[in-house]
This record gives C-alpha cells, structure tokens and sequence, in this order.
C-alpha cells in the first residue's frame, strides 16, 4: 500500500479543501422518516420483504433509548444526518470504469496497488454504496460469492433472506434498528463447504464528506470445512461537521470451518462509530476478529462470537488507539453455549494527548458449556497524566468445571527502558515509539506483512507531538 494510505486525513487536506470531493448523483438529504426508508427501498428496487423489515426496524429505532453507558453522546445530532447518497449509478468491475474523482480518493488509501499485489479480491464503498467490486477468477470459479450486499439481494435473495439478521436482530440495540432501517451496501461473502481462500478479501469504506451516515450490513457464511480471511479498511477526511459509521456486521462459521475478520479502521476525530458485530461458530469451527481501532471521535464496538457447537473457538485480538478529543470504547463478548468451547481476548490500547480508551467485555458460560476455557488479557499504556483507561468486564459463570483467566494492567512507559534504549543511541521519541510498536507486536504480528508496516507509521503518526 501507499505511503500515504490510511493515514489520518488531516494531512490529505489542504487548502483546497479534503481530497477529491465528489457529488452525489443522488441523496435523500438530511434527517429521516419512514418517506426517507421507503426511498431508500425504491431506489434500489428491493423486494417486498426488505421494506417491510426497513420499516419495522426504524418503528423500533424510534422507540428505543440511547445507550446507557460507555461514551458521551449527547452532541450527536441524530437529525442532521444523510442517511443515503449514491456517488455513482453503478458498481464498476474494472477500476478504470470507476468515476475520476472516486478512484482519485481510493488512489491514495491504496486500493488498486493492494489488490494487484497480494488480494484475491476487492471491494470499495463510497458513502453510501459500492463503487467497485471484483474477485479473482480462480476463485469465482471455485463458487465464493464476494460483492456488495445490495448485489446479493438482487442476484441472491433467499440466500440474503436466510442469514439477513439472524444473529443481530433490529431490536438488539438503537443503532442495530437504525441499520436495518436505512442500511446499505456492505460486504456479502459466500464460501462453500471445504473451499479455502487463504489469499485475503478486502473491502474499503470511505465517509467523504461531512454530515454523512454511512450504514453498511455485512453478511458472511463460511460454510463447513471451508475458511476465509476476510479484511476491511475504513477511513474519513476531517471535516467540521459529525458524521456517524454504525455497521452490522454478522458472521456465520459452520462445522470445521475457519472465518478471521480483520478491520483496520482509521476514522477521523469527527466520526462516531458505532457498530454491531457478532459471529456464531459451530462444531469444531473457529471465528477470529482482529481489530484496530486508530481514530474516531467516538467509538463503541464489542465484537462478539457465540460458540454453539462443541470444540468452536473465538480469538479476539484488538488495539485501541485514543488522542486528543477520542474514545475508544472497545472489548468483546465470548458467549459458550456448548462444552469444551474455548476463547481468548486480547486487548491493546495507547492513550495520549488526554485520549480514553475503555475495555468492556463479557465472558459467559452457560450451564451447557462443560469444560470451557477463557483467557482475557488487558493491557494499557498510559503516554501523559491527562489520558485515561478503565477496565469493565463481567464474567457470567454457570458451570463449576470452567476455567477462565483474567488480568489487566495500566502503566507508564517504563523510564528504565527508555533510560536503556536512549544509552544505546536513540532519541527520546525513538525510544518511545520502539517500546509502543513492540507492546502492539502481539497484534502486528497477526497482519500480513504490508499492513504490519502501514499499522507501524499510522501508530507513529498518531503518536507524534505527543511524546519527545
């Protein structure tokens, strides 16, 4: 990827303005309704059935209660939103065909470079849909269905219709009813029994102007004996307006089969994000989520994996990253449901410049899950006296034949490394970001190798002004 891919936008943005701003060829304007839903429904000619999900989803929205807990959100103005904007009339399969503007923006992040170099398939959404998809022939040929989901609906629909929302409901939270009220595009990835994509499959999604709601649904079968490594970026220019990301993503890991979800998501300090993601994994199955999570004005996020079948596995690798004026409210939720189910959680965070990052998590055993095992590890290094960390888990425990394994801790940047590491020739800032990089190596070291260095120079990007 490029040099400057992912980085925050601040230094994408001159005074002429954020990179390659484009216009709508449509938009629903500002605010919603249930004429903003039908809207939405018609323009992309959807089926009966979706609307009539739409609508009882928003009637849901609009009586459910804001968060109780985690991050402030009362300055997030709810009404002032575009909920839908369509920045093309097409989705393209060859990057020419994408419009000027759109592929200047997605030259930067690095989207055609990483998938000539190692992707076996690509995807891109602006704003409110996709701009571009495409997926090697190799493994088309093998059946793997990859596009944007308002394609699977269209070309797909029992097979939408099956797994649309049967793990994340509309009544799951206020922002999982929003989505299902106004979603749209997001990834749609199919890979049939004993099928194995070991190349990854990327997805890019870019909020590029202020004000803007983008509401992507996210759906994913892996079925029995198959696996998949499935990557998305996420990033936003830096805009004076609040703009909102509230994703629903659902993942579905049958018998023996293998799913890793790695997200690397560098919003602007402007963006609230706040997803729903939770997988099931079934016998013998395993669910990986590898999260980053580097910018955002807000950020509320727990991936969540429900091991229902025996011997089904959950990893949760993630860093949080919180400057000035950020926080990441992150964690995960493990929930056994059958015996000999294991998980790990491991949990990364740097808070500088008076940033805050929160773990929230939840490990629980049902009186089913005979002989499970967790491991949740929390680690926080603190860069100056005004940031700020806690830790909020809950263990649910109903078995007596469990093991589960908790630690947290909250430090300083040791003074007898940077001591040792400055007596060996560095300066105080090198010394520092060294000692950050090999704290965040647990989680860098699951990245292929180009995202490993881009991590690497977002993190000290982040960091720079704040130590040194």
């Amino acid at each position: 990827m490029t040099d400057q891919s992912q980085l925050n936008d601040q230094n994408l943005t001159d005074e002429r303005g954020p990179m390659a701003d484009t216009t709508p060829v449509f938009s629903t304007g500002a605010g919603i309704n249930e004429a903003t839903i039908r809207t939405i429904s018609a323009v992309k000619q959807e089926p009966q059935w979706m609307l009539d999900l739409r609508l009882q989803a928003y009637q849901l929205y609009l009586q459910m209660p804001m968060p109780k807990y985690g991050p402030d959100l009362s300055n997030l103005n709810l009404d002032q939103i575009q909920y839908f904007q369509r920045a093309t009339d097409h989705v393209a399969r060859d990057w020419e065909d994408v419009p000027d503007e759109i592929k200047e923006t997605f030259e930067l992040i690095g989207v055609p470079e990483a998938e000539r170099k190692y992707l076996a398939g690509s995807g891109a959404q602006y704003e409110s849909e996709a701009v571009y998809s495409n997926l090697k022939r190799e493994l088309a040929e093998q059946g793997i269905l990859f596009m944007d989901t308002d394609t699977a609906l269209q070309r797909h629909p029992e097979l939408v219709r099956q797994y649309f929302g049967q793990l994340i409901a509309a009544t799951d939270n206020k922002f999982a009813a929003l989505n299902t009220a106004v979603w749209s595009g997001g990834t749609f990835l199919y890979v049939p029994a004993n099928v194995h994509a070991d190349i990854p499959i990327q997805s890019y999604f870019r909020i590029n102007a202020g004000r803007t709601g983008q509401f992507e649904r996210t759906l994913i079968i892996v079925e029995a004996g198959a696996s998949v490594n499935y990557v998305e970026g996420c990033t936003a220019p830096n805009y004076s307006e609040d703009s909102l990301h509230a994703a629903v993503v659902e993942v579905f890991v049958k018998p023996g089969g293998y799913c890793r979800y790695t997200t690397i998501q560098n919003w602007s300090t402007n963006v609230y994000s706040l997803e729903t993601k939770r997988a099931q994994a079934e016998a013998g199955a395993t669910m990986e989520w590898i999260d980053g999570n580097l910018g955002s004005k807000v950020t509320m996020k727990y991936p969540s994996v429900y091991l229902v079948g025996e011997h089904a596995t959950g990893l949760m690798l993630s860093i949080a990253a919180a400057g000035n004026s950020m926080h990441q409210d992150t964690g995960a939720k493990m929930i056994h449901l059958a015996p000999n189910t294991s998980s790990s959680i491991v949990s990364k965070a740097i808070c500088h410049g008076g940033g805050r990052a929160d773990y929230r998590g939840l490990i629980k055993f049902t009186k089913e899950a005979h002989h499970a095992k967790s491991h949740v590890e929390c680690d926080t290094i603190l860069l100056d006296d005004q940031s700020a960390s806690d830790t909020f888990p809950v263990n649910d425990i109903d078995v007596n034949d469990g093991t589960i394994e908790h630690e947290a801790h909250v430090s300083k940047i040791s003074a007898e490394q940077l001591y040792y590491l400055q007596s060996r020739g560095l300066d105080e800032k090198s010394a520092a970001q060294l000692i950050v990089m090999g704290f965040l190596e647990p989680f860098t070291k699951q990245l292929p190798m180009e995202y490993a260095v881009e991590l690497d120079r977002l993190i000290k990007y982040q960091m720079d002004g704040s130590i040194g």
